[in-house]
């Protein structure tokens, strides 16, 4: 297989130990499962990488070391860099309309009010990239969501994050070796 297969992955999230529990680092926590043991390595392009190979398929997983909002630049010159066409980018965000842990997948689309989407749009210059959509809930009663998604998970969500961070780094997984159909079927959660 040669680099004309590549993937890369992103995870979305803020950088730093204050930010590392927070919702909003939630693709971060994927992105980190599905490097497991392996070392992330500065990347000129404002991230840390990881070239690895998962379901024989290579692939780079990338956090942007800019903050959510910025992250658009990062992935972008990732991009670039190794060579990957927008199709074969898939971010891992956390996402506000869905429930905890609920997972949804899917290709394109617009940002939904995610400043970090926003961000990617514009910087890849197209939408058409494959979203995992980590459900996070809404906040709770008047709290601004801005605030709540930078919160950390509950002692509640902390319980089951784990799991939940282990099934959305599978459905990674299963987009890369049967596609994002496949993906949707087994891992889209009923609304």
């Amino acid at each position: 297989m040669g680099e004309a297969e590549r993937w890369l992955v992103v995870g979305l999230g803020n950088p730093g130990p204050k930010y590392a529990g927070n919702r909003h680092n939630a693709g971060f926590l994927v992105v980190g499962a599905l490097a497991g043991g392996e070392r992330w390595k500065a990347h000129k392009a404002h991230a840390e990488v990881v070239e690895t190979r998962l379901e024989g398929v290579p692939v780079v997983l990338a956090k942007p070391r800019t903050f959510m909002n910025l992250s658009g630049g990062p992935v972008a010159g990732l991009a670039r860099f190794y060579k990957v066409p927008v199709e074969r980018i898939i971010v891992v965000h956390d996402e506000m309309d869905i429930d905890f842990g609920a997972l949804k997948l899917k290709k394109g689309g617009g940002p939904g009010g995610h400043n970090g989407l926003k961000s990617m749009t514009a910087s890849l210059s197209s939408p058409e990239y494959i979203r995992v959509r980590f459900g996070v809930g809404r906040p709770p009663g008047r709290m601004d969501p801005a605030a709540y998604v930078l919160k950390d998970f509950s002692a509640a969500e902390r319980a089951e994050l784990d799991l939940d961070v282990e099934r959305a780094a599978d459905a990674v997984r299963t987009v890369l070796r049967d596609g994002l159909g496949r993906a949707q079927n087994i891992f889209h959660t009923a609304a």
